[in-house]
C-alpha cells in the first residue's frame, strides 16, 4: 500500500510538472489567412503568382485571394469587415475614406501607363464627335476623374456628354447595343469589345501617373497583424520581380487560375511598380508622389459633391510595411 502511494505521489508529481511546463511555454495561435479580394484589371494579378509559386507561405503569412468581378458591392463588404484587405484605385480609396477613415494603402501595385482606354464605336472618330453622345464610366471613382481629363482635351466636359455609370466589363455589350458610343475599360474587356468593332479613342498614357492601384488594409488588421502584412508585401514584390523576368509563365498561371484566355492577358501599358518605385511614390517632396496624386482626386471629388470631406492625406497612406523588420 506504502509502495503504490509513493508510486502515486511520483505520478502526479510528474504529471503536476508536466502540465506546468506546457502551460508557462507560449501557444502560438494560428491565425486565419489574411483574405484579400482583387478584380479583373491585369495589374492585380501579381498576387495570383504568389500564390500559386508559394511566395507568400515562404514569407510566412497564409493568404485567400478572392476574385471578385464587380467591384462596387466588394467595397461596402470591405468597409463591414468582410476582408482585411482589398486593391483600389487611388481614386477609389480616397472615395472610400470618406465614409471610412480607417483603413490604409500600403503598397502601389502598378500604374496604368496606356492599358485603360475609352474605346468607341466606328463612326466616334475624335473626342469632339462625342459632344452630346453617351459615355460609359463607373462614376464616383477614379473613372470619373479619367474620362474628364479625356474630354479636357477636346475643351469639353462633362456636361457635354451623358455619362452613364458602367463597371469595365459591362462596356463591350452596351457599346454592341448602342447603350453608350464610348466607355472607360481595360483588358479582357477592351479584346471583346473590339471583336465588335470597337477602336481605342484615348489611353491612360495620355494621363501620366494619373491611375494606379493599391493595396488597401482594414486599420483592425494592421493594429492586430502587423508582420503578416509586411510578409504579404514582401511575397506580393517577389512575385512582381518573378512576373516580369517570366512573362510567358506568368500569364499561363493566372490564365489557369482565373479561366481566361491567355491572349487576353498582356502587361502591355501597365507598370507593375517594384520596392525601390514604391518607396519614391510614398516620399511628400517627390513630384509623382502618391500624396500629390491624392490630393487631385480629393479636390475633385469635393467638387463634384462625391464627398463632403476627406480625412488628413497622409493618415491614409502607411509605408511601414515596405521596410525591413526593425
Amino acid at each position: 500500500m506504502f509502495k503504490l502511494l509513493r508510486y502515486l505521489s511520483i505520478f502526479l508529481i510528474t504529471a503536476y510538472l508536466l502540465f506546468a511546463c506546457n502551460a508557462s511555454a507560449p501557444t502560438k495561435i494560428k491565425l486565419p489567412p489574411l483574405t484579400v479580394a482583387f478584380a479583373s484589371f491585369v495589374g492585380e494579378h501579381s498576387g495570383i503568382i504568389a500564390q500559386e509559386k508559394g511566395f507568400f507561405k515562404a514569407q510566412g503569412v497564409d493568404v485567400e485571394l478572392i476574385y471578385k468581378r464587380y467591384t462596387q458591392l466588394e467595397q461596402a463588404n470591405f468597409s463591414a469587415g468582410k476582408y482585411d484587405g482589398m486593391i483600389f484605385t487611388l481614386g477609389s480609396f480616397i472615395i472610400l475614406s470618406g465614409t471610412n477613415p480607417d483603413i490604409q494603402g500600403v503598397i502601389v501595385i502598378d500604374e496604368s501607363t496606356g492599358a485603360d482606354v475609352v474605346v468607341a464605336q466606328s463612326q466616334i472618330k475624335t473626342i469632339a464627335d462625342l459632344k452630346g453622345k453617351k459615355l460609359g464610366a463607373n462614376l464616383g471613382g477614379f473613372s470619373e476623374v479619367f474620362v474628364t481629363e479625356m474630354l479636357k482635351t477636346a475643351n469639353l466636359t462633362s456636361d457635354d456628354v451623358s455619362l452613364v455609370k458602367l463597371e469595365a466589363s459591362e462596356i463591350p455589350k452596351r457599346l454592341k447595343n448602342n447603350a453608350i458610343q464610348a466607355g472607360h475599360t481595360w483588358e479582357p474587356h477592351l479584346s471583346e469589345a473590339r471583336k465588335s468593332g470597337g477602336h481605342i479613342l484615348f489611353t491612360s498614357k495620355q494621363t501620366p501617373g494619373l491611375i494606379s492601384d493599391m493595396i488597401v488594409f482594414r486599420g483592425q488588421t494592421i493594429r492586430d497583424r502587423p508582420e503578416d502584412i509586411r510578409a504579404f508585401v514582401r511575397g506580393w514584390l517577389q512575385a512582381t520581380t518573378y512576373w516580369k523576368a517570366n512573362v510567358q509563365e506568368g500569364n499561363a498561371i493566372i490564365s489557369k487560375a482565373l479561366k481566361i484566355p491567355i491572349n487576353t492577358i498582356s502587361l502591355e501599358g501597365v507598370n507593375l511598380t517594384d520596392l525601390g518605385e514604391n518607396q519614391k511614390f510614398f516620399q511628400s517632396n517627390n513630384p509623382h508622389s502618391i500624396y500629390k496624386t491624392a490630393k487631385i482626386y480629393a479636390d475633385f471629388f469635393i467638387r463634384s459633391g462625391n464627398v463632403t470631406r476627406i480625412p488628413e492625406l497622409k493618415s491614409l497612406f502607411n509605408s511601414s510595411f515596405l521596410n525591413p523588420p526593425s
